[in-house]
């Protein structure tokens, strides 16, 4: 098949293309290398079979594809605030112009829809009955209200244009390849560690996530794109954890002497998420193989290798000069 990925060079589009190639599939990426990186996908860049398109769905394209997995959208809070107005221009007229690109060639969609529908969730676990606790004048809300958007827009085409839609709300998903600085508490909590500075925990750390890695998360988006559940479905790991435990954790496994400080609580801060993926065990037969130790053992090699191989250019640069 010929299949598009928008946001592609990010982290969770770029192990889904990784997948998509190794399948033998025809692959086009777009991306506007706002939080994505051509080193993310430095196999295929000379591979026939691949293509890599620069651009901001904002604004519309023409291609031929099969299927679409729309993944282009900002998801860590650092990078969603910096310029809101580009969120939810991102996910309301993105969206739009990728769904009439499906609508026009008759691709299959996949909407990267998110747990932040849920809000600062009043039922626990999170089913996708609940039609959660959202902030609409939050600073938060660009990215939640966004996605709450996208989603009505993807049901509207399916149900007045007959696009054939799939719609994943995605929880908490972590692994090799996320941003040094995207905010999010797993790579904060690794690169702290790795630069041997305290971990920053916000609040008391009694606040709850559910950490889903990103090859269990991969698998979960291609069984629903070829499946014949439509969603949306919640795809993350209902093991849940404080975020004190996970900063524990990083800590023993990076500088056990390291330690761990406590700062006020950011705005509109979930106190607890966890999936209930019983639709997703029903309809995709999946749920999450990788267990957090095995998972953040494979994230920190990868950040390490990142970091060292950082401060080598720095330090090569300062004897330059």
């Amino acid at each position: 098949m010929r299949i598009l990925v928008t946001g592609g060079a990010g982290f969770i589009g770029s192990h889904l293309i990784d997948r998509l190639m190794t399948q033998g599939h025809e692959v086009v990426c777009l991306d506007n290398f706002y939080t994505g990186h051509k080193r993310n996908l430095l196999n295929w860049l000379n591979n026939p079979y691949f293509e890599l398109i620069r651009h901001d769905i904002t604004e519309p394209i023409r291609l031929e594809v099969d299927q679409v997995y729309h993944l282009a959208c900002p998801a860590s809070p650092v990078h969603y605030q910096y310029n809101p107005v580009k969120t939810i221009k991102t996910n309301v007229m993105g969206t739009m112009n990728m769904l009439g690109l499906a609508k026009r060639v008759k691709a299959r969609f996949l909407l990267a829809s998110t747990s932040e529908v849920y809000g600062d969730p009043e039922v626990h676990p999170q089913s996708e009955e609940y039609r959660g606790s959202v902030n609409p004048i939050g600073i938060r809300s660009c990215y939640d209200e966004g996605k709450r958007v996208a989603e009505t827009l993807a049901f509207d085409y399916h149900r007045q244009n007959d696009v054939e839609i799939r719609v994943a709300r995605i929880f908490n998903t972590y692994g090799p390849r996320m941003l040094e600085n995207d905010g999010r508490v797993v790579s904060n909590f690794v690169v702290q560690a790795l630069r041997n500075n305290p971990l920053t925990v916000y609040g008391d750390g009694s606040q709850t996530r559910s950490f889903c890695y990103v090859s269990d998360l991969v698998e979960g988006l291609m069984r629903l794109m070829n499946g014949d559940f439509v969603g949306p479905v919640n795809l993350g790991n209902p093991d849940e954890y404080t975020i004190l435990q996970l900063a524990q954790a990083v800590q023993q496994m990076v500088n056990p002497s390291g330690e761990i400080k406590f700062e006020p609580l950011p705005q509109d801060d979930p106190r607890r998420r966890k999936p209930d993926i019983t639709r997703a065990k029903t309809h995709l037969d999946w749920q999450p193989t990788i267990p957090l130790q095995d998972g953040l053992q494979r994230t920190i090699a990868d950040f390490r290798d990142r970091i060292l191989a950082e401060s080598a250019a720095e330090s090569e640069s300062i004897a330059l000069h």
